[in-house]
């Protein structure tokens, strides 16, 4: 396992690491006993940083992880998200008291008494702008519980916006085949102003596996059902922006890239994880044989800049003018 320093921060993260999302709930049926061994693999593995939210089943992602990491607390790093389980529209849910609160209960379901990296959980522009919400966190951070923070965002814009911002020392974004404009101008930007990236949703909800056809279904409690057309939330949390038969006969164009590497999903993470701007992906997982087909791609071959360029050609013909809402 290689890792990578988070900005510059005194933090060194797993350069694979993982989203528990998928284990706290949205993603259709899961067994805890099955996600508690595949948290335990991916730390044999040398996976040190999770990534998890209080809105993630309520909670229960972060009791998993509290189960799973006890007494290696000062070897595991975990990131949690704040906000959504409040009103995201209403300034309280920003003041002190309220992300004191939302502080306060996240530690106690982790069993904590810092959090490591504590981000705003995709909040709405007009948040961002006020700036009011980290001058909170300030104070947290100040207390001793929260040892940086940064946020979670759905657009370029936004995370520009919140470079603007000295205390912001990670920006979490969602960045993959099909979603690679955040290379254009926030990755050197952030680069150069010592702000971490984690990258979220790396294989576009599945799509970047190549195992989905147009007539694939899933669970009614699976986002990719209820939010396919962003209905509850920002559709590029959902196969990447893309309406779902499109993705799929996209998909199936890039099957290419899976030849020598394993497998599609390998080498999207691969493409991924050679991009020096970045500090982490965290791939989200069900099971233990999930965690180690992700880690798989630490050990697949790279790309070559004939194979970039095409990959690059092919986003900005194709797949950008398909995706829908802010990004």
């Amino acid at each position: 396992m290689n890792y990578r320093q988070l900005g510059n921060t005194d933090m060194h993260v797993s350069e694979m690491s993982f989203g528990t999302w998928a284990i706290g709930g949205s993603w259709g049926s899961v067994s805890d006993e099955e996600s508690l061994r595949a948290l335990e693999a991916a730390m044999e593995a040398g996976v040190n940083f999770f990534d998890t939210a209080d809105v993630y089943g309520d909670g229960h992602s972060e009791r998993l992880l509290a189960q799973a990491t006890k007494g290696k607390e000062d070897r595991v790093l975990i990131a949690t998200k704040f906000c959504r389980s409040g009103d995201i529209h209403d300034a309280d849910t920003y003041s002190e008291a309220s992300v004191r609160a939302f502080c306060e209960a996240s530690l106690k379901r982790l069993e904590r008494e810092r959090i490591d990296l504590y981000q705003v959980h995709c909040p709405p522009i007009d948040v961002l702008r006020d700036g009011s919400v980290f001058e909170a966190l300030d104070r947290l951070k100040a207390e001793g519980k929260v040892r940086e923070y940064g946020v979670s965002v759905e657009s370029v814009e936004e995370g520009l916006l919140c470079l603007q911002y000295p205390g912001v020392k990670a920006l979490q974004v969602i960045y993959n085949l099909f979603r690679q404009k955040p290379e254009e101008e926030l990755f050197p930007q952030a680069k150069a102003q010592g702000v971490g990236i984690l990258v979220r949703l790396p294989l576009a909800s599945g799509l970047l596996t190549g195992k989905f056809t147009e007539s694939s279904t899933f669970a009614a409690d699976d986002h990719r059902s209820f939010n396919r057309n962003g209905d509850s939330f920002n559709v590029g949390e959902t196969f990447a922006g893309l309406p779902f038969e499109k993705g799929v006969a996209l998909a199936r164009e890039l099957a290419w890239i899976g030849e020598g590497r394993g497998s599609m999903a390998s080498a999207a993470l691969r493409w991924i994880l050679e991009n020096g701007d970045i500090s982490c992906v965290i791939p989200g997982f069900k099971d233990t044989r999930q965690v180690q087909q992700n880690l798989s791609a630490l050990e697949a071959p790279g790309f070559t800049p004939q194979e970039r360029e095409r990959l690059r050609a092919f986003y900005e013909a194709s797949v950008r003018p398909a995706i829908r809402g802010p990004y």
